[in-house]
């Protein structure tokens, strides 16, 4: 073996070569991490609500926005099958919150899962997981929203992909992996995303899941929310006639004003004589502090005078002062970090200010 010369050894590390790695995948260990759902999701009518197979290709349009999905040949991804991808967004907006480096592939415990989203441990447990990984998979989405201010306009996958690493001799699953779509990841890294009530895991009807998540969206902290019924129906991305999904909505007001099981906010028609009854109104319980006048505004410091011109070029044709009361707006209720660069935070809300009101 040929010997290293003194002025060799001198420059070689004391260190031996990494052999092994680390893995370019996100291990999940917060166990105890609060649930957050991505905001594209929340708004727009994603996933399936119904318990039985799910065939039809959907599309939805709603000013500017419009969303296509296509099934698998195992249905739609129903919105249970959420809880897989609500798990890994926990997970990743902790470790985001510690200034750890996030990745697209996420490493669980099939048994973290079930338990963190109030599942069953037993058997069926972990089949029902592997079918909701299935559907999460094989579900195809087109769209023109925006996550992360991109606009992703090719077909995706909630998830990219999934392997199961180990199974117990029982054939359980141990050890997953899950790879996130750009779509998911995107909204994870802008931190548009917001925090679940754990409770949203105990909701049993697939119904009262949606309304809740819409509410969580467009409630927020605010102390109340009105929609109409045919809107709400539209956003659910129900099948149901106006009709029976107005029984339905029925159903879930009189047991909350019965039991107030729908976590932060209650639900109610307006009763108001002189209105059909075709008003909902979601009304915040308090458990969500609610919005101030004061608070609509974060303490940032003021914009730079150049910030304007640039805000300009990036929205022309729109009052840029008004959008900066949106965005100030805007990040009082979102839960991302206040921006490093408030400027350049600026300029890119208005770039996609205009992208998403030039299709109107």
């Amino acid at each position: 073996m040929k010997e290293l010369t003194c002025d060799a050894k001198k420059s070689r590390s004391p260190l031996l070569p990494e052999r092994h790695p680390t893995p370019d995948f996100f291990v999940c260990d917060f166990l105890d991490a609060s649930p957050k759902g991505d905001m594209a999701s929340m708004e727009h009518p994603v996933f399936s609500l119904s318990t039985k197979p799910d065939l039809r290709v959907r599309r939805y349009e709603h000013k500017h926005a419009w969303i296509e999905i296509k099934p698998s040949a195992d249905g739609l991804a129903t919105i249970h099958d959420r809880d897989i991808l609500i798990f890994c967004i926990s997970q990743l907006m902790a470790a985001r919150n510690e200034g750890r480096r996030l990745s697209q592939t996420v490493r669980f415990k099939g048994f973290d899962l079930l338990t963190a989203t109030n599942r069953m441990t037993n058997g069926r447990g972990y089949d029902l997981l592997r079918s909701a990984l299935e559907r999460l998979a094989g579900t195809r989405i087109s769209t023109n929203i925006l996550t992360g201010e991109q606009e992703i306009t090719r077909g995706f996958g909630l998830i990219d992909a999934y392997e199961i690493v180990r199974e117990t001799r029982e054939g359980r699953m141990q050890d997953i992996e899950v790879k996130l779509s750009d779509w998911v990841f995107n909204a994870i890294e802008a931190g548009e995303v917001l925090t679940l009530h754990r409770d949203y895991f105990r909701l049993r009807r697939p119904i009262e899941r949606r309304l809740y998540e819409l509410a969580r969206k467009h409630c927020g902290r605010k102390s109340e929310w009105r929609i109409s019924l045919d809107l709400l129906r539209k956003k659910c991305g129900s099948g149901s006639t106006t009709k029976e999904f107005k029984r339905l909505i029925s159903r879930v007001v009189d047991d909350d004003q019965r039991t107030n099981h729908l976590p932060d906010y209650r639900i109610r028609f307006d009763d108001h004589p002189d209105q059909p009854r075709d008003i909902i109104i979601f009304e915040n319980r308090g458990t969500i502090p609610a919005i101030t006048d004061s608070e609509t505004t974060r303490p940032l410091p003021p914009l730079q005078g150049d910030t304007y011109h640039e805000a300009r070029l990036a929205a022309p044709g729109w009052d840029v002062y008004e959008i900066e009361r949106e965005w100030r707006t805007w990040l009082s209720l979102t839960e991302a970090e206040p921006p490093r660069n408030i400027d350049a935070a600026f300029i890119g809300f208005c770039r996609k200010w205009n992208a998403k009101r030039k299709f109107n």
